[in-house]
């Protein structure tokens, strides 16, 4: 009998696309109708391509998008607050991201170990899906993987890419729309141990 999991559709806008070093500046997830949102004022300076790419600039302790001021809390503040959002599902969480692999694991795991928090999060997520090579093995003839390319095929719709909440949801109802078998989601599935 597999346990119940609950899959927790996330994203993160960072500070440029070295996973070694980058700061995470939006930390968002969906499941269901449930959404979790926060920003974060970078330590390091935003890359000049990253701000092009998503509109997102620092400047006097401030984080803006297209030069309005967002509400922002420290790091560990929205790092906490995102494992009291898995928390609450009580059960097991299989946490998903576009690209999961390559970039986003890797960049919440380092950050969750600088704050300690490693313990706590291996508590309540069992692992992470990367719906990359998930949409390959069910559509292998697509020749096209990215997530906005996945969307517009599958839903025929655009969206705020490079917007972490809009990102998540739209991955939500992208992976809803291809109702994978659990034996796909399994292959496609990397375990908390890794991080």
């Amino acid at each position: 009998m597999s346990v119940i999991k609950t899959l927790v559709f996330f994203d993160l806008e960072t500070t440029g696309l070295d996973t070694a070093v980058c700061d995470i500046i939006q930390l968002s997830a969906v499941s269901g109708s449930r959404v979790f949102n926060a920003y974060i004022v970078p330590r390091r300076r935003i890359d000049r391509e990253a701000s092009e790419v998503t509109g997102f600039t620092a400047s006097n302790n401030r984080l803006l998008l297209n030069g309005s001021p967002l509400a922002t809390v420290p790091l560990d503040d929205a790092v906490t607050s995102f494992l009291d959002f898995l928390r609450s599902f009580h059960t097991p969480v299989l946490l998903v991201a576009h690209n999961a692999r390559g970039f986003d694991a890797p960049v919440i795991s380092r950050v969750i170990r600088e704050l300690s928090l490693l313990q706590e999060f291996r508590q309540v997520v069992t692992g992470f899906v990367d719906t990359i090579p998930l949409s390959k093995n069910l559509f292998p003839n697509l020749g096209r993987y990215s997530q906005k390319y996945l969307v517009d095929h599958f839903l025929a719709r655009s969206y705020d890419a490079h917007n972490a909440v809009e990102d998540a949801s739209m991955l939500q109802e992208l992976f809803n729309s291809w109702s994978p078998e659990e034996s796909n989601i399994s292959r496609a599935t990397l375990t908390s141990n890794l991080f």
